[in-house]
């Protein structure tokens, strides 16, 4: 229907169309010939204004050459004035007998050269009428002196020769890069150039011989006469030129052109591309003056000098424009005109199309209006039907047959009542009694459907009058039969909820938005002591305290507000009066059934977990108590016992000095001397340990070589190696192995399990030191050293207990000493660290104890 419509309309304003296309067509014509010739004159003006920028870039190019050739010219006949031959030999006659050395300089007041340089300077002078661009010339010696210049102020003077580099060879003139200032003054050397900006020269020197040494002929070329000419040339205000060596500086340029005498314009495509291949060309392109320039440029074939003219693209484009303003005038003009008659007819023709419209679409309203009312009595779900006065059935949509699975041959012309169940036959009688109120009637019946299962219909009548008698019945049904049955299944699904509510062991209860209790379950009861029927209806506030209700309060608006989880603790009394600790969970309960969103309240209590975790957080205080006291004991006697231990030793000394005579006295010395060092070593270990348990021991890490310090400590247990005739055999690698590590403690772990190796190995044994890399898997690569000896070993079942705290071996407790805190020691000086040290017993006898540390990363390793 839709594409028909469509079709209608594209016919109905066909006619419209075509005028429209054509009169809009015939504009644009228009307007394309008025571009058109447009663009082909500004491509005519474009060439032209590019053939004349060539013609005066040659024009210019000759006059930049010639000025600069005569200048050369005239030097060289200056030259020729200086090589005279009599002149010469009147400015430098050595006298008879003597000689020169051969790098003397002749002396300027040599006989001759007076008269030579009187000459010069008139000639110098007299070349000046003749070189309106040129402001001066002077005479130099190769060490900048003037010697001769048309400026009174510069002879005499010394110039700075490095500011007219680069110099020429003898015999030629080189033009020279563009200075600030008016003359050899401002060269001076020593003095400093101030300048006006834009005022300065271009010297032009030429390499002469004078007094059998080389001196320079300079003339200072003026750029503002070189410009003043390009401007005369130019006539015109909106080109510029330029005058430009072949590197790209700038020596001259006219009032317009944007780029000053001395800058450098060597970023321009005419000194990157086109000065290589060609000596002229012309495009449009990057200029000095911006980016879109008509551009001619021309090198002189004699001197490195490029001359180039430009004149903006824009300002040819905007001249072009306004002399073209009349045209285009014109031609929008007659754009108007034919846009206008346009759209004059197309309104004509609309209006007659429209008319025409209105009445094809009167005509198909009514057949579009049945087609629709046809398409939305087919397509509704209900039951749709009509009924004579006594009830038959005259007219039922589709969704019959769909339901009750009967052709409509054989549903049309029954009784309404013929198609329901037998229960239902007097309500279906009912709904058609004549004597009832016109207004709508409603019921339920229930009809066979597809298989002889019946279907539960909602079925409303109207009755249809013609007049004052009863015409028949208009009517639909509803299958709601699924509805009936989600129904019961929720009924039955809320008395399941309301055992499992009843059931739980938990106290629960269900508060709406305004805080008033809604359910609470058995558990609930008893845990309050409250019957259910008595709290029900009523606000939490009148039940609990009114510290617990505000709190309770905000805790369910919170609930409500965000619709997530909340959980805390709370302590409450039961019924009984008895403290109990609660765990509350709340959750959000949908509205449901006209109802608002309410509140689940759960409550776990938690007293007994709570006093158990109260019990247990005591015993560990208690047992942190206990342990801190120990340390701080052991610390405390430890320090006590140091200061008489100090005095013994000292006095154990002195005696055994004093009484050398008396051999017997001695030996008592020595064995309080012995015992007391026993006993300060025994306070050592104590104080160490006391000190690692406290966590006051500071460890200094750094980076060290384990096998360096294996070394260091194996030099120092040299004597009780001696004394006891035992060997030591080092296994060290080539390569260092480093870690981070406190070397004094390392070293004192070390020290400690090679002491005890010394003091269990029988005389004359060999004990193994060994230093190696291992790779673990869980812990990356370690260094792992391990004292091997041959004692007595230690008994499997203590291999682990030696490690703690005043604990030895079954097998050492043989009167040798020790307090049996030297390994407790090395296994925390060790954990500090990020290791361990484990003991074994080896195959042939003996004992060995392994160190194991982290090794440093790589990186470190090799700085170490």
């Amino acid at each position: 229907m839709a594409m028909s419509k469509t079709l209608v309309d594209v016919a109905r304003w066909r006619s419209s169309r075509a005028l429209l296309a054509g009169g809009l067509g015939l504009a644009l014509a228009v307007l394309v010939a008025a571009l058109g010739l447009l663009k082909y004159q500004r491509d005519v003006q474009l060439e032209q204004r590019r053939a004349n920028n060539d013609i005066l870039a040659r024009v210019l190019e000759d006059h930049a050459t010639r000025a600069f050739e005569t200048t050369a010219l005239a030097m060289a006949s200056l030259e020729v004035l200086l090589s005279d031959p009599r002149a010469g030999q009147r400015s430098a006659q050595p006298s008879r007998g003597a000689r020169q050395p051969a790098t003397a300089r002749p002396s300027l007041e040599a006989d001759g050269a007076p008269q030579a340089l009187a000459r010069l300077e008139p000639a110098m002078k007299q070349a000046l009428v003749g070189l309106p661009h040129v402001r001066s010339m002077a005479l130099l010696d190769a060490d900048g002196q003037v010697l001769a210049s048309t400026s009174v102020r510069e002879q005499g003077r010394k110039t700075h020769m490095g500011l007219l580099e680069p110099l020429p060879t003898p015999g030629t003139d080189r033009i020279g890069s563009y200075r600030a200032g008016r003359s050899l003054a401002d060269v001076l050397a020593g003095s400093a150039v101030v300048a006006p900006q834009g005022v300065g020269y271009i010297p032009m020197l030429r390499a002469v011989s004078w007094q059998a040494e080389r001196a320079y002929l300079v003339a200072l070329v003026n750029p503002d006469a070189l410009a003043n000419f390009q401007q005369l040339t130019l006539a015109d205000e909106k080109r510029s030129a330029v005058l430009a060596s072949y590197a790209g500086v700038v020596l001259a340029a006219t009032q317009q052109s944007r780029a000053l005498p001395g800058h450098s314009v060597a970023q321009l495509p005419v000194f990157t591309s086109h000065l290589a291949h060609r000596e002229h060309h012309s495009y449009t392109g990057p200029g000095v003056q911006g980016k879109r320039q008509i551009l001619a440029y021309r090198a002189s074939r004699s001197r490195p000098l490029v001359v180039i003219v430009e004149q903006s693209e824009e300002q040819v484009v905007s001249e072009l424009l306004q002399a073209s303003s009349a045209f285009l005038a014109l031609a929008l003009l007659g754009m108007a005109v034919i846009v206008g008659l346009t759209l004059l007819a197309v309104r004509s023709a609309r209006e007659r199309e429209q008319a025409r419209g209105m009445l094809d679409d009167a005509q198909g309203l009514a057949l579009q209006r049945e087609r629709e009312l046809s398409v939305v009595v087919g397509s509704v779900q209900e039951l749709l039907f009509r009924t004579d006065a006594a009830g038959v059935l005259t007219f039922a949509n589709r969704r019959w047959e769909a339901m009750t699975g009967r052709p409509m041959h054989r549903v049309l012309g029954l009784p309404l009542r013929e198609l329901c169940v037998a229960a239902d036959i007097p309500t279906a009688n009912a709904l058609f009694e004549p004597a009832q109120a016109e207004e709508l009637r409603h019921c339920q019946l229930s009809f066979q459907g597809i298989g002889g299962q019946p279907r539960r219909f909602d079925v409303a009548v109207l009755a249809l009058h013609d007049g004052q008698a009863l015409q028949g019945f208009a009517g639909s049904a509803v299958d709601v039969t699924e509805r009936l049955d989600a129904q019961g299944r929720l009924r039955e699904q809320l008395q399941l909820t309301e055992l499992l509510l009843d059931a739980s062991p938990l106290p629960m209860q269900i508060v709406d938005a305004n805080g008033v209790l809604q359910r609470v379950n058995q558990a609930w009861e008893e845990f309050t002591g409250r019957a259910g029927l008595s709290v029900l209806g009523r606000s939490v506030a009148s039940i609990l305290a009114p510290e617990h209700a505000a709190a309770q309060h905000e805790q369910n608006a919170r609930v409500l507000r965000t619709g997530q989880r909340l959980d805390y603790p709370l302590q409450v009394p039961n019924g009984k009066g008895v403290m109990r600790d609660l765990l509350v969970v709340k959750v959000r309960v949908p509205a449901a059934q006209g109802q608002g969103p309410a509140v689940l309240a759960t409550f776990v209590d938690v007293t007994e977990l709570r006093e158990a975790e109260r019990a247990t957080l005591a015993a560990r205080d208690a047992a942190q108590q206990a342990s801190q006291a120990k340390t701080d004991f052991i610390a405390n006697i430890s320090h006590e016992l140091r200061t008489p231990l100090q005095s013994i030793l000292g006095f154990s000394e002195l005696g055994a000095a004093r009484g050398s005579s008396h051999p017997g006295l001695v030996a008592m010395f020595n064995d309080i001397h012995r015992s007391g060092q026993r006993m300060l070593a025994l306070v050592n270990d104590l104080l160490d340990v006391s000190k690692i348990e406290s966590r006051e021991a500071v460890f200094h890490m750094a980076r060290a070589d384990l096998c360096a310090l294996a070394q260091e400590v194996a030099q120092e247990m040299q004597p009780l190696l001696l004394a006891r005739r035992l060997s030591l055999e080092l296994a060290l690698p080539a390569q260092p192995l480093v870690a981070l590590v406190d070397k004094l403690r390392v070293q004192q772990v070390l020290r400690n399990v090679l002491a005890n190796a010394v003091k269990f190995s029988p005389d004359g044994r060999a004990i193994v030191l060994a230093v190696r890399r291992v790779e673990t898997t869980g812990s990356g690569p370690q260094v792992q050293v391990s004292v091997a000896d041959h004692g007595p070993g230690i008994p499997p079942g203590e291999l682990e207990h030696i490690f703690e705290a005043f604990v030895q071996s079954s097998r050492t407790k043989d009167g040798s000493g020790g307090t049996g805190l030297g390994l407790a020691i090395c296994r925390r000086i060790l954990q500090a660290h990020g290791g361990h040290i484990e003991a074994a017993n080896q195959a042939q006898g003996g004992s060995v104890f392994t160190i194991h540390l982290p090794l440093a990363d790589l990186e470190l390793a090799a700085l170490a």
